[in-house]
């Protein structure tokens, strides 16, 4: 993920002490009974710490005591905060991209999402389980249909199960944002989510995205795909 550019306001990490805009770290408060709340709107009352948008930040600040100095006294942290956060970041997201469903901005299914391609898309959205050549087939040919000629993002975020539920629709495998203020909104926040392990360079947190080995339930080769 891109650190925002422009002059929003800014704050500094409890962790790294680098100061970030806003929309590059994450707000922590404390609850009222003490324990420790990730912030994500930004909008929760109280004294805020923040922390940047990567797991591995967060996980450095727990090591640190950060949140407790910063706070200016004893807060209790949840269990596994690192992966908390993650997993609030990923059912953001895939709120995010049921609202944009629901507003007519996604193209589910590889037929529907080759017919429509040049109506212009601001990302496709392959399940983790898609098979290679399936991806490829779609993305080709989305790409010789694009009048501006400007790469369209791929986000293998989500499972085949998450898709199919976040979008009211069995078995999807391959699905397209269209353009539009809400698929905007839902490709930002699963780049957030996708950042946020694949950003950190903390050697004892996963490299992927933690959840989805063995989660999904869905058959990934193409020649028993329906949305093939």
């Amino acid at each position: 993920m891109k650190i925002p550019d422009g002059d929003g306001p800014s704050r500094t990490c409890i962790a790294t002490r680098k100061a970030l805009p806003v929309e590059a770290l994450i707000r922590f408060v404390a609850g009222p009974d003490g324990v420790l709340v990730p912030d994500l709107r930004r909008k929760l009352p109280g004294r805020g710490v923040w922390v940047t948008a990567e797991a591995g930040a967060v996980a450095e600040a727990v090591r640190r005591k950060a949140f407790a100095r910063a706070l200016k006294g004893l807060v209790t942290l949840p269990d596994d905060l690192p992966g908390l956060v993650g997993g609030l970041l990923r059912r953001d997201a895939l709120q995010a991209l049921s609202m944009a469903n629901k507003a007519g901005g996604v193209i589910a299914g590889a037929v529907k999402i080759e017919a429509a391609a040049g109506r212009g898309f601001v990302a496709l959205l392959h399940a983790a389980e898609a098979a290679p050549g399936g991806v490829e087939k779609i993305e080709r040919a989305v790409r010789s249909r694009q009048r501006d000629g400007l790469a369209i993002p791929a986000i293998r975020l989500f499972t085949c199960e998450e898709l199919s539920l976040s979008l009211g629709r069995e078995h999807v495998i391959h699905a397209a944002l269209v353009t539009g203020a809400a698929s905007g909104s839902a490709l930002k926040k699963a780049r957030a989510a996708d950042h946020y392990w694949r950003g950190t360079a903390d050697p004892t947190l996963p490299s992927g995205l933690p959840g989805q080995e063995g989660v999904g339930t869905c058959i990934s080769t193409e020649d028993s795909d329906p949305d093939e």
